[in-house]
């Protein structure tokens, strides 16, 4: 529907209008099945309910979704949009419900239908009725939360199920008016049809997309004339529509004045280190990479040290590195953010140990409690949940068993721990906006280090609240290092993650900051 060209949005719109126009007329006149419909008391009298233990119930929707109560409810939306920096959806929230709600006003002055005579003697209404003011403005609400839904959401099950909710309750909220006997049915469907109405009037007027950066800055000074060659490695099962993935990427790519992408999908036997070597060389000029962090992983490892840089598009669960460099999750944003974005040079971490080939990290590397969550998670109930598999993950996984350790920091002599997990990070903030390593930066040339050991269930509590509020000190409990170098050995094989990829059990991990070895685009 946000694709959709201005015209056909009005089309829609204009013909939720003259339905409107037809049921108003219908019903003010007594013509056709709106009249028999409505039977002025038959069948509609029939329908008020006068079971007592009913009427509470329905009192109780007609109050929350009145006037005051979708006041609250949009102010609520709209600042939630405006919290995460989608302030064009705010404002078309406000603009539409408030436009919503003066029309209908108007209308109801203008058509002056009396209310029904069998309503509901408590709290009797005496405004007029048509058009039902609660079907308006619930209708316009739902189908506004549609279209964010639509347009924030990845997961296609999570959206089908906040559609069939928002339509449960415009469906609620119209069986209430009728059983109270506060409207006729034919006002209820105004009410539907205007409330969409305002809602596809709305989009066509103002879009809900973020404007390109393109557009509230001044272009970026090219220090070279290059070709605007630009690549994409996508993971195609990622995304939910490769496609259409494919046409919007195109589409903004040449708007922005790039070639048209070639593109390089992944494979199971391949993360991403093939298509990168592939990308780079062509003579790629940019590299969009769309995938979780383990793509991402692949991706920029492989491009390190050669001077292209590098758009994130966060397509997976944790999306650490994208968080911590301020690259938007909506992926249109970030689509923006990789072409008109600025470079930014960004610390990589080569890693080595038992087990695996040496290889690179670009977040974080564990041992022990973490690594078990990365290891535990469920992956269909992650396909379902997301980022929810973990919490689930980490709760069987909390008291899991402290190991001891020895620690070298910068080739100095090895120190000896007792820790529950130990991860060593190349950025502040963790999963879920932990931040775990609140000192750490992505281009300071140092990897901070962090050991917890609670000693027992209820020590995580006030463990949780120190994490939380960044406190400094330090103890057997929370033990915090720095350093360019770090070299952890475990006394027995323990879990271990790159990236929140499990890598197996091991004992060995030895890493090493590169300073400002990778381009990468962030905002403006």
């Amino acid at each position: 529907m946000l694709d959709r060209p201005r015209l056909v949005l009005l089309s829609w719109s204009a013909l939720c209008f003259l339905l409107f126009a037809a049921v108003a007329v219908s019903a003010v006149q007594g013509w056709g099945p709106v009249d028999a419909l409505d039977g002025r008391g038959d069948p509609a009298r029939d329908w008020a309910v006068d079971a007592a233990w009913l009427q509470d119930p329905l009192r109780w929707v007609e109050v929350v979704f009145g006037t005051v109560g979708m006041a609250i409810a949009t102010v609520v939306l709209a600042g939630a949009m405006f919290a995460k920096n989608h302030r064009r959806a705010a404002a078309l929230t406000v603009g539409v419900m408030a436009a919503t709600a003066v029309s209908t006003a108007v209308l109801k002055l203008t058509v002056g239908r009396a209310r029904p005579a069998w309503q509901d003697a408590e709290h009797l209404l005496s405004s007029k009725s048509f058009p039902s003011g609660h079907a308006s403005s619930v209708a316009a609400f739902a189908a506004l939360v549609c279209v964010l839904v639509l347009m924030l959401v990845r997961r296609s099950g999570v959206r089908r199920a906040a559609y069939v909710v928002a339509v449960l309750i415009v469906v609620l909220v119209c069986l209430d008016r009728v059983l109270l006997g506060r409207h006729y049915p034919s006002d209820v469907v105004g009410g539907v049809l205007l409330g969409l109405g305002m809602t596809l009037l709305g989009l066509a007027v103002y879009s809900p997309l973020p404007r390109s950066i393109s557009v509230t800055t001044e272009p970026m000074p090219e220090v070279y004339a290059s070709q605007r060659r630009l690549a994409v490695v996508l993971n195609p099962i990622k995304v939910e529509d490769v496609g259409a993935f494919q046409s919007v990427v195109t589409a903004m790519a040449l708007e922005a004045g790039w070639s048209e992408p070639t593109w390089h999908l992944t494979t199971i036997e391949d993360p991403g280190t093939g298509m990168a070597e592939a990308a780079a060389s062509a003579g790629t000029d940019l590299v969009l990479v769309c995938g979780g962090d383990g793509t991402v992983r692949e991706v920029c490892a492989e491009l390190a040290g050669t001077g292209i840089p590098i758009g994130i598009i966060p397509a997976g669960t944790g999306n650490l590195l994208a968080r911590n460099l301020g690259i938007p999750l909506y992926i249109r944003s970030a689509i923006d953010v990789g072409l008109h974005g600025q470079d930014r040079a960004i610390d990589l971490v080569k890693v080595s140990g038992d087990g695996f080939d040496a290889t690179h990290f670009m977040v974080m590397a564990g041992m022990g409690f973490d690594a078990a969550i990365m290891e535990g998670v469920n992956e269909d109930l992650k396909k379902r949940v997301g980022w929810m598999a973990y919490v689930v993950s980490g709760m069987k996984a909390l008291m899991f068993p402290a190991v001891r350790v020895e620690i070298s920091v910068d080739g100095g002599e090895f120190t000896r721990h007792r820790a529950r997990t130990v991860v060593v990070g190349n950025v502040g903030s963790l999963q879920a906006g932990m931040p775990l390593l609140p000192d750490a930066a992505i281009d300071d040339g140092l990897l901070d280090v962090v050991l917890l050991h609670p000693q027992r269930f209820l020590s995580w509590v006030p463990l949780a609240y120190r994490v939380l509020a960044k406190r400094s000190r330090t103890d057997d409990t929370i033990n915090r290092m720095t350093g360019q170098r770090i070299h952890v050995r475990a006394a027995s094989d323990t879990p271990r993650q790159l990236d929140g990829d499990s890598i197996g059990l091991g004992r060995e991990l030895v890493m090493e900051c590169i300073h400002g070895r990778l381009l990468v685009r962030v905002p403006r």
